[in-house]
């Protein structure tokens, strides 16, 4: 098991997560991330956002040693619609600028923070922001720092 407590609550994976899940030239990367994934589904834990999702279709799709068709990329995409999902509207672009402004962190991730806040998660998965840090209850933790 990864990191599921019995108390923690919802959690949101972040794009490059999601990637290293179905990238088999990911390497021990792809292990972590498809084990994580797995215990999220079984658990009803995960989280994800269109954002999240828009990316990960363009970045299996295209940007990875071994891309995805689109068809395939789109069964995946299709099958994690049963997990909870945050479509951002202008509200959120908004909080995001501010996130962004505050911590002085990329517009893109702090629309994944606002994201998982709307989600009310407890963990964002993520390797591309700082492990541990926290934006109000919500934890940034780094999958492949915990795991070697």
């Amino acid at each position: 098991m990864i990191y599921m407590e019995d108390n923690t609550g919802l959690q949101f994976v972040d794009t490059n997560v999601l990637v290293y899940a179905h990238d088999v030239s990911a390497g021990r990367k792809h292990e972590i991330s498809k084990k994580l994934l797995k215990e999220l589904w079984d658990t009803r834990k995960g989280c994800l956002s269109t954002q999240v999702l828009q990316e990960f279709y363009v970045t299996i799709t295209k940007k990875v040693k071994k891309p995805l068709s689109p068809s395939q990329a789109s069964q995946i995409i299709s099958s994690l619609g049963v997990w909870k999902l945050d479509i951002p509207d202008v509200g959120d672009i908004l909080e995001a600028i501010k996130i962004s402004q505050r911590y002085i962190i990329s517009f893109w991730d702090s629309l994944i923070i606002c994201s998982a806040i709307n989600l009310n998660c407890d963990i964002i998965w993520s390797e591309d922001l700082n492990s541990e840090q926290c934006f109000g209850k919500v934890k940034v933790i780094n999958p492949f720092s915990i795991y070697r």
